[in-house]
This record gives C-alpha cells, structure tokens and sequence, in this order.
C-alpha cells in the first residue's frame, strides 16, 4: 500500500517564496471520512501522524477512518499506532537505550552485515540532566565542585555517551553542565513543524521522561513512555496508547497582579485531579488561554503527571510563532510552522463551541490565588495566608488522617546548633546520608484513579530514579568548604532546603527575574538567610544564567545563598545533596517535622530529602521568601517574614515585585542572539566534557572490566530466521505475586544492598559497597540489572510466605533461595519459567529493565489478573508472553502455590490478538487442571514482535533484510 492511501498529499506555501507538500486533514474531511474540523486540535495532530504512515500494515486504512471518527463521549477501545517524528531521552533512562542500539551494531557485525544500517531512524536527542547533585551549595565555587564531583561519578556512563555521539548520525548528546532536557527541548530542539524531502509535518515526540509533556505549551504532540517504546519508536515502530478521552478546559479572564504561572499551575494540578483525568488529553482553550505566553503555557503543561493527565495540551496560535522567533528559531522556520498549521486549519486558540471535548471545564484566571502545595502531593494546594494554620493543623493530626501526630507544644520547640561548614561528622553524630535510596518500597496503597501502587503513578521512581550519595571520600578530596558556617537554631517548620528549581519554573523568565527582584529588595534592606538553610539555584538553562546576570540581579540572589550550583535536576529530582551532619542529626534525634520549599513538581515523602518530611512546591520568589523567613508555620500576608538593618517588620508585600517591574527587566534580558549564542557552543560551555575521552569508530569495543556498561546478551544467538511460536511446556512459578506490584518491585532503582545478588557480584569484581551506587545508575549493566530484578526489600513472594526481598522456592528440590540463583539453576537444567501475579501487575513507572530483566531470568510468560498498559507491551517487547486469568480468578483462586509444572496449551503461528488459550496445570500430587486465560498479544504487529523473539529482534531483522 502506498503512503498516499487517502490521496491528500497537497502542496503549501511554506514562506519566503517557497512551497512544500503536506497530507491535508481539510482534504481528508472532504472526502467524507470523519468531522475532523470538530475534533480537538491533538487529536488531529495524531490523525495527521497516521494518515501520513498508514501503510497497511502497522498503520491500517481502519486506523484513520477510526480516529477520524473520534467519539468524544465515548473513545473507540481501539489502540493509536502513532509514529512520532522524534525522541528526547535523558541520561538516567537514555544510557540503556544506547547500550541496546551499540549490541545491535555488534549483532550486524557478527552476521557479516554493515553495522551502520542500525541507525535511529528518528532525531534521538539525549540531555545529561540528571547526574549532577547538590553536594556544594550557597558559594561562588559550587558550581564548579558540583560539576567535578558529576564528572568523577559518572566518568564511564560519559565515555560511553560520546562514543555514541559519534557513532550514529541521528543521535544527539547536549552534554551535562547545559541544561534540563524539557527546557532545552523548549528552547532549542522543538522546531513546531518538521520537514523530510518536501514533506512537513508537525512535530511530535515521546520521551523518557514523565515531564516530556512540558513541550505541550508550544503546541508539540508529546508525552513520557518507557525505554522500550521509545526504542520502538526511535527504529521507525509506532508507540501504541488506547484512543483517549480529551478534556476540554474553557479559560476566561486574566492572572491578577501578584498571582504568578507557578500559582495557576498549582490551582491546575489540584483542579485536574479532583476530575480524574488519568490516562487522558487535556486541552486548554479560549481567550484566557490565548492570553498566556509560552513560558506560562509550558509550566501548565509540564505539571501534567501531577494532575494525572497524558498530556496537558495548547493549540498553535501567534503567541506559539512569537516564542519560537523570540528563541533564535529562525524566519524560514517560523514561517513554515505558521503556514503549515493555518493549512492544516489548525492555527489560532479554539473557542467555545467550536471542538467537541469529552468533557468540558470552566477556569476563570482572576479565581487563581497565591499559593503553595504541599506538603506531600502537588494536589494538595494551599491558599498562601493559609499555610501556617494548614502546617500547624497537620502538625497535631493523626498520622492515619495524613498528619504527623505531634502535641501541639512541641511546635514551638527549638534546638541550639553551631555549624562549622564541615561535611565530616564529630564523634557521636551521625553521617549526612541525602540520598542514600530510601527505596525500594512502594507500598500498594489505593489511589483515587482506582489504581493501586503509591499516591500517584510511579511515585516509587520518582523518590528512587536518581544518583546515591556521593562517597565522602570524594568530598574530601576538594578540600572545600561544604556547608554554612554560624550558630543557629532549628524546630519543627524549620526551612532546610529553599530550591530554586527544576524546568517547571527556571524556564519561565518572569517568575526567575521576580525571584531575582525579590532579592535585590531583601539584600538592600539587610535582611539574610539563616545558615540552616542549604539555598540553591540550579536552572534548566544557560539562558537564564545570562538574562540574571545582564539584568545584575544574580549578584542580589547570590548574597542570599541563591548561587548557581548546576544545570540540571537537583531537588525537584531528589538530587538535593547532603545536609550538614549537625542538623541531620539533630532532625534525627528530636524526630523533627522539618521543612524543604522548592520551586519543583513532586514533593512526595522522601523525594526531595530523606529526612525532610513536609515538602512545598511554589513559585521562585516565594522560595527566596520562605528561606529569609526560615519556616513555614507563617501567614506571609499578614506576618513580617524578617526584621531589617534598622529593626523594622518586613513583610511580604514590601519585596514584592510589580508586574512592571518584571516586564521591564524582561524587556531587556531576553534577544533571540542568547539563544543561539548559547545553544551553539556546548563543549565551550562545559569544557570538562571536552576532556571525556571516548572510543571511535562504528562498533563499541566493548570493556568487560566496566561495571556500568556491559553487552547485554539480547542479540548473542541471533540469526537471521524468527522463530516458530510454540506452547510452553514444563513450565514452573518463579514466583507468585499479589495485587499492585509495581516495576519498581519488579526493577528497582535505588540503592543496591550488600547481601542482594547484585551488591555480591560488586563485591566480587572489587567494588567497595561506598561505590556500589544505584540500581538506576548501572541499568546499561545487564549483569547488575539482571540480578537486581525481583531483589526489591519490599516484594513478597507467596510461594515463600513469611519473607520478603527476592527469596522463592526452587522446585522440585524445595530449597528456599534467591530469585536469581533460582533462575540460574532453572536455565543450566533447561527448565522454562512463569511468573503468577494479581491485579495491576506493573504498575507505576513505565521502567524498561523490568521487562528485561524478567526476559534475562528464562521467564516464558506472566500471568496475571490484569496488566498496567506500559508493562504489557514492554513484556511482549522483550519476548515475554503477557496472559491474562479471566474475571474472578488469580493464582490464589486456583490454590496454586507453586510446587506445581505449567503447560500453555494453543500456541502456535496462527495465533490471533485477545483469543482464548488453555493454561494447564499439574499439582504436586499429581492432580491435573486447565483453567483459559486470555492472549494478551493485542494486536497484529505484537504477533510478529512475539513470533521474532520481542521487538528490538524484529527490527533487527527488517534492517538486515532490506
């Protein structure tokens, strides 16, 4: 079938004189095939990505005319096959990516085959974000200290990178020290409308981040997915989601003076949420929403994993055009962006009536107020004059009704410290231990969307997905000052960690240059922070290093403790660093309710810090106001927050910038030259990446003494014929799992334990246990990660009753062991494997290496009550056979404990999507059963993934066989 299927291949004036061609969804509506001028403006982007790939095989003729008859009320239950036009991953999640697509080239090699045919066949961008850490704060040289102790980490995940910056043509490496990737994706690679010889499409892109969804405020189609749906995508496969529901969100009016985009996000987020919008589009639209600049846009559309949403979506108008000209892109590229989308009648903010939503909302901006969330979910906003009776009444609340159960008294408790800036502990206290994983264990708890599996979808990653503390020794080694020296005191509400951070804010200049404002208003009134407090300000651009300084108001934030302290997630990622020794200790021994205010998305228990317990996202200038206050049981509408050089009450209001103010800083700091000037020079920026040294060429010379980049064995027997589907005979349970296991259960990602398989094989390659680092920082290790599978703390394993951690019963011989030697000794007897589980098995993040590393432990098939949607296709991704017991029956049901062998019954070439199959079973005494389960291979192509042994096998072979 050819890829005009439709026949709507039409040209257009692109600008400047030029022409180019585009598949026209006017056309495509002309011909009768749906009301697609009603449906709302992301779901005709999506319809344009299918029109333009139907191919009749991953992309159908049904598949267009379905969408096109998008129901608004009630969605098609059919899956999306979108081909999205490119990728951007950061590092945490992109390494394993890399690692696969260089064991692809050796496989070619191998096979007597040009190992270049393995080549993204979409832009890949990968931003090194996440592995800097606040270990230096509050000084001139903690940039710089934080950056060398980054680049001694992570030294061979960065030799590695570079190497495949070289090697594949379509992947580009923006390297650590520049910025955060949903910023930089912002501000430099989001072009609005792509070209590929004459054709143009729209730009659309998934990412291995839940916060891709922040490129939405420019119009961009984008959203988070797992590892092996972005390498589906990146090798030219579509990334399949279930047609969803769009909600529809009418905004009227205007922001008041003083209320800023941080507080509308926040009144969002706690908006959204209220209306379960889980797993569905939101679109904003109307004269309100047409009154928000991009910046404001994008921080609304970043916070869309807090309120539950896909996507947090604005359609293209002038505003749109304007930030990309405003950003260095250049005129020809503006121009086609805007001629395409008015083309395509998809230019201009909708209007009432004018697109059919699922669901419609009313928000009118004038109802936003000043405001704070906290101090354990983003949903949970507070009224800014509200927040020191909200503190003090969950302060003495219950800790079952979500407070902290102290008395009341104790709240005006305070504790003497004398601080020395010195990172070592004195005899008797205990050692600053920030990020040391708190881990590994998400408890199945309900939430509101009727899943299970933590407060909010993959909260378990959110707390473990980072770097473990940095090794003391390290520290040591700078011979640098890493805390703040002074005598001072702390109490329950004390403000430990102020942050200015994370791409949700530091891409929005007017509340970075308010924050700055606030700060010059403070310094020149004598006020200071208190020493207690580890201040920071780590952007998510060089950019706004730039316009700070221009404007001289970096100089002002600096006086403050506010220095710059790297380019990348920090707190709002977990990144936060150490505290000085004294006050942990002291939080530690009094059990103090403590306080972190961030400028953040997630503020979940333990993610910020694992010892700070109440966590409040706002609105940089609030950040710089709370830590001159030092606590948070305050009213800053009505309380002074500090006393100036002169003994006078200080209030809020008296720092606080005009609207003015800020719009003339901002007249000044921003010209489209930054921009360019600063997203071209990247190694001149950062010239330690200039000193990574790499491997050339176009096949990885593979290090087995590295222990962060190893082969993984996907590709090692790989010939060029796929394999026959036949039944699983013989089968036994690795084990058997309750409801709600979470990928984090399956896979976790924080610190590696000493007596866990994985924290043994360190041990034996002669790595200290201070540099066992975590379980995410090694996943381009498959020998770490394989072994780490199942070894989560917290998973129990009902074929082991009464323990927990990674322990089964090896049978026949049943002897009790852990889950790796048990599949160790499966494997060398050839016996195949099945996993049991309940409902909702792998939910929470979308994380690529429990799929692998299931796949990696011989495991044939996982049974389940029910499928998180993610998991199940990267299952079926890595060959492993996703089934499904029918209503009202789970391994518990059937008495099934494991001593039993397992046989799938109807397995053959000719099987179809969904269709019943027999699961057979022989219990120990010999007494056979068969119960059906259902297939749950869901679609055509799946059967072709399934048959090739998963997906990267199945591109492999497609490339090879061109």
């Amino acid at each position: 079938m050819n890829k005009d299927e439709f026949r709507t291949l039409q040209p257009f004036h692109t600008g400047h004189g030029r022409e180019g061609k585009l598949h026209s969804l006017p056309a495509l509506e002309q011909q009768g095939v749906g009301p697609i001028s009603h449906l709302p403006v992301s779901i005709r982007i999506v319809l344009e990505s299918v029109l333009r790939n139907c191919d009749g095989k991953k992309v159908r003729r049904k598949d267009v005319e379905t969408l096109a008859n998008w129901n608004a009320k009630k969605p098609a239950n059919e899956e999306i096959p979108f081909v999205v036009a490119r990728i951007v991953l950061q590092d945490f999640t992109g390494v394993p990516l890399v690692v696969d697509l260089a064991a692809m080239r050796s496989a070619v090699k191998r096979l007597g085959g040009d190992p270049k045919i393995i080549e993204p066949l979409v832009p890949v961008d990968l931003v090194v974000d996440h592995s800097v850490q606040v270990d230096f704060a509050g000084s001139a040289e903690a940039l710089r200290l934080n950056m060398e102790m980054e680049f001694k980490r992570n030294r061979e995940r960065y030799e590695f990178l570079k190497w495949g910056q070289q090697a594949f043509k379509t992947f580009g490496l923006v390297p650590p020290g520049i910025g955060i990737v949903h910023q930089v994706n912002l501000e430099y690679l989001a072009k609005g409308v792509l070209e590929r010889d004459g054709l143009y499409f729209p730009d659309t892109l998934v990412g291995t981040d839940s916060h891709t969804t922040m490129i939405n405020g420019l119009g961009v189609v984008g959203w988070g997915v797992g590892g092996i749906e972005a390498e589906a995508g990146m090798l030219g496969q579509p990334v399949y989601f279930l047609t969803p529901e769009v909600v529809g969100v009418h905004m009227t009016g205007a922001l008041r003076e003083g209320v800023t985009a941080t507080d509308l996000a926040l009144h969002i987020t706690q908006m959204l949420r209220a209306q379960k919008v889980v797993g569905k589009f939101v679109e904003f639209y109307g004269a309100g929403a047409a009154s928000l600049p991009v910046a404001d846009r994008a921080t609304i559309g970043n916070m869309s994993p807090e309120y539950g949403a896909t996507m947090g979506f604005f359609p293209i108008d002038e505003e749109s055009v304007t930030y990309l000209r405003a950003t260095g892109r250049t005129d020809e590229q503006c121009a086609a962006f805007e001629n395409y989308f008015r083309a395509q009648k998809m230019f201009g903010m909708p209007r009432p009536g004018e697109i059919d939503y699922s669901v419609d909302l009313d928000l009118d901006l004038a109802d936003v107020q000043p405001s704070v969330a906290g101090p354990k979910r983003p949903q949970d906003r507070i009224n800014l004059p509200e927040l020191g009776e909200t503190f003090r009444t969950l302060f003495a609340k219950p800790v079952k009704d979500g407070g902290y159960g102290k008395a009341p008294d104790d709240l005006s408790k305070r504790f003497p410290l004398r601080l020395n800036g010195q990172a070592q502990p004195t005899d008797g206290e205990m050692e600053s231990a920030s990020v040391a994983a708190l881990t590994d264990g998400a408890q199945g708890t309900a939430a509101e969307d009727g899943q299970k599996g933590g407060e909010n979808r993959g909260q378990s990653e959110m707390i473990t997905n980072r770097p473990t503390a940095t090794p003391a020794g390290l520290i040591a080694e700078t011979h640098a000052r890493e805390f703040k020296e002074g005598d001072s005191c702390i109490g329950h509400g004390s403000v430990l960690i102020a942050a200015i951070t994370s791409c949700t804010n530091t891409s929005n200049p007017s509340v970075m240059l308010a924050s700055g404002l606030l700060a010059k208003k403070a310094v020149e009134r004598g006020l200071r922070v208190n020493p207690v407090v580890k201040t920071s300000l780590a952007p998510g651009s060089r950019v706004v290093s730039d316009y700070l300084n221009k404007t001289g108001l970096q100089k002002y934030l600096d006086q403050l403790g506010f220095n710059v302290v790297g380019y990348g997630c920090t707190t709002c990622s977990g990144n936060s660093g150490p505290l000085d020794p004294k006050i942990e200790n002291a939080i530690n021994e009094h059990d103090l309710i403590a306080a972190s205010v961030l400028s953040g998305n997630r503020n979940f228990e333990a993610r910020v810090h694992q010892n700070i317990k109440a966590n409040f996202l706002m609105s940089p200038p609030l950040v710089v106001a709370f830590a001159l206050a030092g606590r948070v049981d305050i009213d800053l509408a009505n309380e002074p927050l500090a006393q100036d050089r002169d003994g006078h009450d200080v209030y809020l209001r008296d720092l606080w910038p005009s609207l003015q103010e800020i719009r003339d800083a901002l007249q000044s700091a921003l010209t489209p030259d930054v921009f360019r000037r600063l997203y071209r020079d990247f190694a001149g920026q950062n010239p330690k990446w200039n000193e990574i040294t790499s491997g050339t060429g176009e096949v990885y010379v593979w290090d087995e003494k590295s222990d962060y980049i190893h082969e993984p064995p996907f590709f090692t027997d790989f010939g060029m014929e796929a394999g026959r589907i036949q039944e699983i005979r013989g089968a036994r349970a690795l084990g058997i799992f309750g409801d709600s296991v979470t990928t984090d259960h399956i896979s976790p990602a924080g610190a590696i334990k000493g007596t866990s398989p994985a924290g043994k094989y360190l041990t034996s390659r002669g790595i200290e246990a201070a540099d066992f680092n975590s379980y995410g920082s090694r996943r381009g290790n498959d020998l770490v990660m394989t072994r780490g599978t199942f070894a989560n703390v917290r998973i129990k394993n009902l074929m082991a009753p009464g323990t927990e951690g990674g322990v089964t019963v090896h049978q026949p011989s049943g002897e009790q062991m852990s889950i790796y030697d048990a599949s160790m000794r499966y494997q060398a007897e050839g016996t195949p494997l099945v996993i049991l589980a309940g409902h909702e098995y792998g939910t929470g993040s979308s994380r690529d290496w429990a799929a692998k590393g299931t796949r990696l432990l011989g495991v044939n098939a996982v049974v389940a009550a029910s499928f998180e949607r993610i998991h199940r296709s990267n299952l079926l991704g890595m060959g492993v056979l996703p089934l499904q017991f029918i209503e009202g029956q789970n391994a518990q049901s059937l008495g099934l404990d494991g001593s039993e062998t397992f046989r799938v019954a109807g397995l053959s070439d000719s099987i179809q999507p969904g269709q019943q199959l027999d699961l057979e079973f022989t219990r120990k005494n010999g007494e056979p059963a068969t119960v059906p389960v259902k297939l749950r291979i869901d679609t055509p192509i799946e059967v072709d993934y399934y048959r090739h042994g998963g997906i990267l096998p199945f591109v492999l072979r497609e490339l090879m066989s061109r």
